[in-house]
């Protein structure tokens, strides 16, 4: 059987842009973990083109394209504009409608896709978590080893798991502090809604600060992003017209958002609703309407007056945020906008943390060894603060940390910017 069918296959153009030169080797994480030719950017990209001309889609195949984490520092690094995003989005679509796979790899997705994009469903799980945190089990599984016995991916979820605090709910509306400037909808997300609620709410406090009626559509979906990255090309396109039609109704021109993944999938709405008559001008219309957080508050520009806070913060580029979106410069410039605060950048700052969504669930050993990787190049700057903009790479790092012995907090940028507005 042919690699491709004919719906939206990865393109044949695009496959040809890659001309081999290797820019992306040291870019792309998984060539530096092991050196495999076909775990690099150029590498999948002739198993591909393999595929393109009448080859079948090999176990061998899938692996490799499994393999790669969707961090797109190859694009950042391609001096030919090779659109590798667009390539392995297409093949890991095709992969998920065309290749049977495991009984253990379909049950373990499942779980997954049937529990992270819906809040309700993730806060139902809340209770057990915070038990198995506060109460002691946490530090007895570890003590007894019975965390060591569990399979991979069970082991990752334990080590990641995010804290249990109470989520507070956020109003439709927050009020823009002294004159007005903009009105801008805020996307809440899922796992960020229910576990890292604090960082909406600092994200809607420091936008009301600078000026921004912020509105907060109720029962938002889950926009699709992680569908989206791993193939799941209907269930995407259905979260990305729920999300459209929610801001719709909102009457919003622009809309931020505060998590990287998330808002590469905003921007990529376009794309994923392309063939759909009904959906194709809106997705378009509301892609351009899309801003990360840093992105906006930069292009309005800062009135709020900050206060110093006398830390050494270690900055992250989160994946999606710096490659995906482009958004890099930014975000420092917000940060050293602080008085007083020190900004670190880590070596290596463009190899991905090994996050990646839902990277460190399938993938367990590469995301730890790029983990502690990471890990080791925070800690040697010296830095007593890790800032970064996705709620997948604070959950990942603080755990490479702790698991270093060198555990340090962890702030998402509202947060920082938060502190410094409102001391």
């Amino acid at each position: 059987m042919a690699a491709f069918d004919d719906h939206r296959p990865p393109s044949p153009e695009l496959v040809s842009d890659c001309v081999h030169c290797g820019f992306c080797l040291p870019t792309c994480p998984t060539y530096v973990l092991w050196g495999h030719e076909s775990d690099s950017p150029r590498g999948r990209i002739d198993l591909i083109g393999t595929g393109l001309s009448g080859g079948e889609m090999t176990d061998s195949m899938v692996t490799h394209i499994d393999r790669c984490l969707g961090c797109m520092a190859c694009v950042t690094a391609c001096p030919s504009g090779v659109q590798y995003d667009k390539i392995v989005t297409n093949t890991r679509a095709q992969i998920e409608r065309r290749h049977e796979r495991t009984r253990p790899e379909k049950l373990l997705r499942e779980l997954i896709f049937a529990t992270f994009p819906y809040p309700r469903r993730l806060r139902a799980l809340r209770p057990g978590l915070a038990a198995y945190q506060k109460l002691g089990l946490r530090k007895l599984a570890r003590k007894t080893g019975v965390i060591d016995r569990l399979p991979g991916p069970l082991r990752a979820m334990e080590s990641i798991a995010p804290p249990t605090d109470r989520p507070r709910r956020l109003p439709r509306r927050v009020a823009a502090r002294g004159t007005k400037r903009a009105v801008v909808g805020m996307i809440t997300g899922c796992v960020q809604d229910v576990f890292f609620s604090n960082v909406n709410r600092a994200t809607a406090r420091v936008l009301a600060s600078e000026g921004c009626e912020v509105v907060i559509p109720p029962a938002q979906s889950c926009c699709g992003a992680l569908s989206l990255h791993n193939g799941r090309e209907s269930e995407a396109a259905k979260f990305a017209r729920a999300t459209i039609d929610t801001f719709e109704k909102a009457g919003i021109d622009t809309i931020v958002i505060n998590s990287a993944g998330c808002g590469s999938a905003l921007k990529e709405y376009a794309d994923v609703l392309a063939d759909d008559p009904a959906y194709a001008s809106k997705a378009a219309d509301f892609a351009g309407k899309v801003r990360d957080f840093a992105e906006f508050l930069v292009e309005l520009g800062p009135v709020a007056r900050r206060h110093p806070v006398r830390v050494r913060a270690a900055y992250h580029d989160a994946c999606h945020l710096a490659h995906a979106q482009g958004v890099r410069a930014q975000p420092r410039e917000l940060l050293r906008g602080i008085p007083e605060l020190t900004l670190l950048e880590p070596p290596d700052s463009a190899l991905c943390c090994g996050s990646a969504g839902i990277y460190n669930l399938l993938q367990p050993e590469a995301a730890a060894d790029l983990g502690a990787r990471k890990a080791d190049a925070i800690a040697g700057t010296g830095a007593n603060l890790l800032v970064t903009a996705n709620p997948g790479c604070l959950m990942q790092i603080t755990s490479a940390l702790a698991a270093r012995g060198t555990p340090i907090p962890a702030l998402h940028t509202a947060q920082l910017l938060d502190a410094s507005l409102h001391q």
